[in-house]
């Protein structure tokens, strides 16, 4: 098989964005019961995709053969509020405008690695625009996505959430 492109430029152009102010971000905090989890997830828009970078600081600790992944999703909601059942339940159920099956909603993204406690993830997708996702929210689940269970991949109890806004 051949490739007919190089991926160093894009590698050291992307990784330069990354250094820079983004113009949409989403400050992500945790709910009462997870109140240390704190950080925020960048976004970039590109020709092709958005590259986007999450980081996380307080998420729940496991142990060296249990490191806790959890689900990352958007989600259609514009509101980080929610009932005493569920703290973000106005975040709504998965960005998912073109009614795909789970885990090919929009919304559907990489699971992050727990890190005793902290979590750094970069990934580049082509499922949204940031003009597409501004006003909604990033949720992040207690459990990882199982990338089967209709509608939302059985990813458990929302965790921690942020509104996706203009920088």
């Amino acid at each position: 098989m051949r490739y007919y492109f190089d991926n160093s430029y894009k590698f050291e152009r992307n990784m330069a964005m990354l250094a820079s102010r983004p113009k949409v971000v989403a400050n992500i905090i945790g709910n009462s019961l997870h109140s240390e989890i704190k950080g925020s997830m960048r976004l970039f828009q590109l020709n092709n995709g958005v590259l986007a970078a999450v980081e996380l600081f307080g998420l729940p600790v496991g142990n060296k053969c249990a490191n806790p992944v959890f689900a990352l999703h958007i989600h259609e909601g514009e509101s980080c509020t929610g009932n005493s059942k569920d703290a973000f339940a106005d975040a709504k159920m998965h960005y998912n405008p073109d009614k795909c099956e789970h885990p090919y909603h929009a919304g559907d993204l990489p699971p992050l690695f727990g890190n005793n406690g902290y979590a750094f993830q970069i990934f580049f997708t082509n499922r949204f625009t940031l003009r597409e996702i501004i006003g909604k929210t990033v949720i992040v689940h207690s459990k990882p996505d199982d990338f089967k269970t209709q509608p939302s991949g059985d990813a458990g109890e929302k965790i921690a959430c942020g509104v996706i806004r203009r920088n």
